[in-house]
C-alpha cells in the first residue's frame, strides 16, 4: 500500500489530501473543521481526517504544495526592490515567515508524530504552479492535454502553460510576479469594496449588471496584453508591491475617485468596473489558451489556479472553439494545491503509472470529505432532543423532500461525503424551487444573508440539461456558465435606473431563481452514476413538477464555511430561515423544532 499525503497552507484555503495507490481517497479544507472561512493555518484537522480514512498511520511520502524558501526569496527581493516605500510590506511579511511559515517541515514532522504516523516519510516540495498543474491534469479524463494555470502568485509564477502526457507533466512557459491576472482581478475586487480572496465571486456576479465602459482604460493604463497571451501590469498604479492595499491614488484617478468602502451602496461605477474587468479577464484567458494550444499542439485543455474558478470565463472559453474539450479542477484554488502536490509525487518521484478512459475523471464528483453514518446522526439528534421524521428508504426520502420543495420550502441537505472546493454539489447544499420568482430574494435576504444581486445555480439532470441551457456537455462541478435557451426565456424590460434588487427579481425565464440578469446560469449537471441520491431527489421533483432541476446553493450563511458535521448543519438550520433540514434519512421541520 503506497500512500502520499498532500498539504497546502499559509496563504488561504489550507487543505490536506490523501492519495492511496493512485486513488484520491480523502481531501478536505481546514476551514470546514475550524469554522474559520478560508482558514490558512496549518491543516492539522484536515490531515487527521485524511489519516483516519487511511485506517492506519503508514505514509510513503508527504508533499507540500510549494517551495517556501523560493517564496520568501520573492518577498525579500520585492521588498528590497521597492525600498524604502516597501518597508511596510517587509515589516509585516518577514517576521511571520521567520516566526512560522519558514518552518513548515518541522510543523509537518511534529504533526505526523502526534497523529501516529509510523516511519519517517520523505517530504517533497513541488512548485506552487506545478501543484496547480498536477491537480488539473492528473485527475482529468485526458491521456494528453494542454495545461494552463492562472492565479494571484505562487513563488514567482502567476500563470503557466504546460503539457501533460500520460504520467508526465511539463511546464513550458510562465508569467512572473508582479504581473498577475489574479492580482489584477483582486485589485478591482478591493476597489469595488469587496474582500480579497472571497469577494471575487461577488465581482463576477455583479458584472452582468454593468457595461464594460472601462475595458479600454484597463488595457491602455493597467495591462499590456500581447497577442500570445503574455501580459504586463503597469505596477505604478497598484499598491501591492510597496503598500498595504491593492490599489493606490493613481489607480483611483482612472476611475473617478476613491474606492467604495464596504457597506456603502453599490453604484453604477462599481457595476461598470465589474463588467470591465470581467471582459478583460475573459480576453486574457482566451489569448492564453489560444497560445497554449498552439505551443503544445493539444486542443484538450485542463485548467487550475484561482482564476480557473471564473466560471463565466470558462463558459466563454468553451464556446470560443479554441479548445475541443475542457476540464477544470473543482478545487482550483490553493485547496486543490494539496491534491496536486500529492499527485505530483505519486506520478513523479514514485514513478507510478496513470490510467484514464477519456470520459471519467478521478475526482469522485469532488465528494472526498467526511461523512457520518445514520447511527451517528441519530445519536446526535437524540442527545439534543430534536424532533425528526425517519424516512425509511431513498425513494420515500426523495418523494418527501421533493414534495416539500415543490410546495415552496427551502431545504438544507446533509448527506454522504462533504465536497472538496468552493461549490456544494448536493451533499452540503440548500435546495429550492428554481421556478419560483421570489425564492432568490428569500434566499439572499433570510437564509444566506448576503447581497441581493448574487445569483444561484441550477442542479439539473444531466440528460435534460440541454433542454434548458446552451451547454452541450456535462458540467458536474458547477464551473461553466451557459446561456438559458431562448425558448425558455421571458422578455424583460429593464427600466433605466432600476435598482440592483429590482433587476435581480425580474422574471427572465421559466426558471427565474437560477437565471442571472444576462440570461445565463452557472450549471451543475447531476448524474445517477456520481451522486445517485441527489439525482433521485431531482428526478422525484421532475416527476412532481415537470421541471428537471433544483436551485442549489452551498449550505452556509455569509461569513461561514460550508457545513461539515451534523452539529454544523443543525446550527445553520436554527440560524438561517430554512423550512426543513434533511440529515441523511432524518427530516427536521421548522414547526417541529423543540
Amino acid at each position: 500500500m503506497t500512500r502520499v499525503l498532500g498539504i497546502s497552507c499559509d496563504y488561504h484555503d489550507a487543505a490536506a489530501c490523501l492519495v492511496e495507490d493512485g486513488e484520491i481517497v480523502a481531501a478536505a479544507q481546514e476551514e470546514r473543521f475550524t469554522r474559520i472561512k478560508h482558514d490558512a493555518a496549518f491543516p492539522r484537522r484536515a490531515i487527521a481526517y485524511c489519516l483516519a480514512e487511511a485506517g492506519d498511520g503508514a505514509l510513503s511520502a508527504v508533499a507540500f504544495y510549494e517551495k517556501p524558501l523560493l517564496k520568501l526569496h520573492r518577498i525579500l527581493e520585492t521588498s528590497l526592490g521597492t525600498a524604502p516605500r516597501g518597508l511596510g510590506v517587509f515589516t509585516r511579511a518577514v517576521p511571520a515567515w521567520l516566526r512560522d511559515k519558514l518552518w513548515i517541515e518541522a510543523k509537518i514532522e511534529r504533526a505526523l508524530r502526534e497523529l501516529g504516523v509510523t516511519g519517517d516519510p520523505p517530504i517533497s516540495y513541488p512548485e506552487h504552479h506545478f501543484s496547480h498543474a498536477a491537480s488539473a491534469f492528473f485527475p482529468s479524463p485526458f491521456d494528453s492535454a494542454t495545461v494552463v494555470t492562472v492565479d494571484g502568485v505562487g513563488e514567482w509564477a502567476t500563470a503557466t502553460i504546460g503539457i501533460g502526457e500520460g504520467r508526465s507533466l511539463r511546464l513550458l512557459e510562465q508569467i512572473e510576479f508582479p504581473h498577475s491576472l489574479g492580482l489584477l482581478y483582486s485589485a478591482f475586487t478591493h476597489f469595488c469594496g469587496f474582500e480579497i480572496n472571497d469577494g471575487e465571486y461577488k465581482l463576477m456576479g455583479l458584472a452582468p449588471y454593468g457595461e464594460p465602459r472601462h475595458a479600454e482604460t484597463i488595457l491602455e493604463h493597467l495591462l499590456e496584453l500581447a497577442p500570445d497571451g503574455s501580459f504586463r501590469l503597469h505596477t505604478e498604479r497598484f499598491g501591492y508591491l510597496d503598500g498595504l492595499e491593492m490599489t493606490n491614488s493613481r489607480f483611483a484617478e482612472l476611475f473617478g475617485g476613491d474606492r467604495r468602502r464596504r457597506g456603502d451602496p453599490i453604484t453604477r461605477r462599481e457595476m461598470d468596473l465589474a463588467a470591465s474587468i470581467q471582459a478583460v479577464t475573459e480576453e486574457v484567458i482566451l489569448a492564453v489558451a489560444r497560445h497554449a494550444c498552439e505551443v503544445t499542439g493539444q486542443r484538450r485543455l485542463c485548467l487550475a489556479g484561482g482564476v480557473a474558478l471564473n466560471c463565466v470565463a470558462n463558459g466563454r472559453l468553451l464556446r470560443s472553439g479554441i479548445v475541443d474539450d475542457l476540464w477544470v479542477q473543482p478545487a482550483a484554488g490553493d485547496a486543490g494545491g494539496a491534491l496536486g502536490a500529492a499527485l505530483a509525487v505519486w506520478h513523479g518521484p514514485l514513478e507510478s503509472p496513470r490510467t484514464v478512459d477519456g470520459v471519467h475523471d478521478a475526482m469522485a464528483g469532488a465528494l472526498l470529505g467526511p461523512e457520518f453514518s445514520d447511527g451517528q446522526v441519530r445519536d446526535f439528534l437524540d442527545a439534543r432532543g430534536r424532533s425528526y421524521e425517519t424516512l425509511e428508504d431513498d425513494v420515500e426520502w426523495a418523494k418527501r423532500v421533493a414534495g416539500l420543495v415543490s410546495g415552496g420550502a427551502i431545504v438544507g441537505l446533509f448527506q454522504g461525503r462533504m465536497e472538496l472546493g468552493p461549490r456544494a454539489l448536493g451533499n452540503r447544499s440548500i435546495v429550492a424551487d428554481a421556478r419560483s420568482p421570489d425564492v432568490q430574494s428569500r434566499l439572499n435576504d433570510a437564509v444566506k444573508q448576503r447581497e441581493g444581486f448574487r445569483p444561484f445555480a441550477p442542479s439539473v439532470l444531466a440528460d435534460r440539461a440541454d433542454d434548458y441551457f446552451e451547454l452541450g456537455r456535462p458540467s458536474p462541478y458547477m464551473l461553466l456558465v451557459a446561456p438559458v435557451r431562448a425558448e425558455r426565456r421571458r422578455p424583460v424590460d429593464d427600466q433605466p435606473g432600476a435598482s440592483l434588487e429590482a433587476r435581480a427579481r425580474a422574471v427572465r425565464s421559466e426558471v427565474p431563481a437560477v437565471t442571472h440578469v444576462d440570461g445565463s446560469a452557472r450549471v451543475q449537471t447531476v448524474s445517477a452514476e456520481v451522486n445517485p441520491r441527489y439525482h433521485a431527489l431531482i428526478s422525484a421533483f421532475d416527476s412532481l413538477t415537470g421541471c428537471p432541476m433544483l436551485l442549489n446553493t452551498s449550505f452556509n450563511v455569509a461569513g461561514e464555511p460550508i457545513v461539515c458535521t451534523p452539529e454544523d448543519a443543525v446550527r445553520c438550520f436554527d440560524r438561517a430561515g430554512l423550512d426543513a433540514l434533511s440529515l441523511g434519512p432524518f427530516l427536521l421541520l421548522r414547526r417541529a423544532r423543540s
